[in-house]
């Protein structure tokens, strides 16, 4: 069983959470759709940590540091 997400492209939102330009959006949503495959359930803390490292804010070091902490929940 899947679950769902709520992306707004006219918005540039994925569960409440803004994105700067639709790429940026396009490429979080991918990301969030393998890791949802793998029964990641996303929280909008989750899609901001996933942005920011898409977008290049974080570095993968301090991605995984945020995984291993559950920072996302």
């Amino acid at each position: 069983m899947f679950n769902t997400i709520e992306i707004d492209r006219n918005n540039l939102t994925i569960m409440g959470v803004k994105f700067s330009d639709l790429k940026t959006l396009e490429s979080t949503a991918s990301a969030l759709g393998s890791n949802m495959f793998e029964g990641f359930n996303p929280t909008p803390k989750g899609v901001e940590i996933i942005r920011d490292y898409v977008t290049g804010k974080i570095s993968l070091t301090e991605l995984v540091a945020f995984a291993k902490q559950k920072a996302y929940v």
